[in-house]
C-alpha cells in the first residue's frame, strides 16, 4: 500500500513536475508572444509615425513648389510689367523730344522769317527816305553848278560844298553810291535813256551825258540815272 501511494505520489510529482514545466514554458511562450505583439505595435506605430511625418514632408514640399511657381509667376508678371512700363515711358520721351525738335524747328523758322520781314521794312523805310533826300542833293549840286568861277573859292561856296560833301559821305556810310553813267555801256538796269546825242567821243551804244545822277542802295537801283545815248 504505501509501495503503490509511493509510486503514485511519484508519478503525481512528476506529472506535476511536467505540468510545471510546461506552465512555465506555456507562461515564456505568451510572454515571447506578448513581447513580440508589442514589437509589433511599436512597428505599426513607428511605421505610422514615419508614413505621417512622409505626408507632411510631401505637403510642405508642395506648398514650397507652389509658392515657388506663384513667386516666378509674380516676378514674370512684374519683369513683363516693368517692361511695358519702359518701352511706354521710352515712346513717351521719343514724342517728347520729336516734339521738341519740331517746336525748335518752327521757332527758327519763324525768327528767320521775322529777321527777313524786319530788314524787308527797314529797307522800305530807308528807301523811302532816301528817295526823298535825293532831290535834295540833286538841288545842292544844282545850286553849286551855277556858282561863278570868281566865287568858287568864297567863304560861303566852299561852306555849301562842305556840307554837300559831308551829305554824300553820310549816305555813302548807309549803303548809299552813285551809279557811273558817262563813258560806260548803257545797261537798261541801271540807266534810263530819255534821248539819243551824237558824239565823237563815245562809240554807239554808251552814255555821253548825264541829265539826272542815279543811285543804288546796297547794290540795289534805288533811282536810275537819266542819260542820253550815242545811237
Amino acid at each position: 500500500m504505501d509501495d503503490v501511494t509511493r509510486e503514485d505520489i511519484i508519478k503525481e510529482a512528476v506529472e506535476n513536475a511536467k505540468q510545471e514545466k510546461a506552465a512555465k514554458e506555456a507562461e515564456k511562450e505568451a510572454e515571447t508572444v506578448k513581447e513580440e505583439a508589442e514589437e509589433t505595435t511599436e512597428a505599426k506605430e513607428q511605421a505610422t509615425e514615419e508614413t505621417e511625418e512622409t505626408e507632411e514632408a510631401s505637403e510642405e514640399a508642395a506648398e514650397e513648389s507652389a509658392e515657388a511657381e506663384g513667386g516666378e509667376g509674380k516676378e514674370k508678371k512684374s519683369f513683363f510689367k516693368k517692361k511695358e512700363k519702359t518701352d511706354k515711358n521710352k515712346e513717351l520721351i521719343e514724342e517728347l523730344q520729336d516734339k521738341v525738335k519740331r517746336q525748335l524747328a518752327e521757332f527758327e523758322n519763324f525768327r528767320n522769317r521775322t529777321e527777313k520781314e524786319k530788314t524787308q521794312m527797314y529797307d522800305m523805310g530807308a528807301r523811302n527816305v532816301l528817295e526823298k533826300i535825293l532831290p535834295v542833293i540833286d538841288n545842292f549840286e544844282r545850286g553849286l553848278a551855277t556858282v561863278p568861277e570868281d566865287e568858287a573859292q568864297g567863304a560861303f561856296a566852299e561852306g555849301m560844298n562842305m556840307i554837300y560833301k559831308q551829305l554824300l559821305a553820310e549816305l555813302e556810310k548807309l549803303g548809299v553810291t552813285p551809279i557811273e553813267a558817262v563813258g560806260k555801256e548803257f545797261d537798261p538796269n541801271l540807266h534810263n535813256a530819255v534821248m539819243q546825242v551824237e558824239s565823237e567821243e563815245y562809240e554807239s551804244g554808251f552814255v555821253a551825258t548825264e541829265m539826272q545822277k542815279g543811285y543804288l542802295y546796297r547794290d540795289a537801283v534805288l533811282r536810275h540815272s537819266m542819260v542820253g545815248v550815242v545811237p
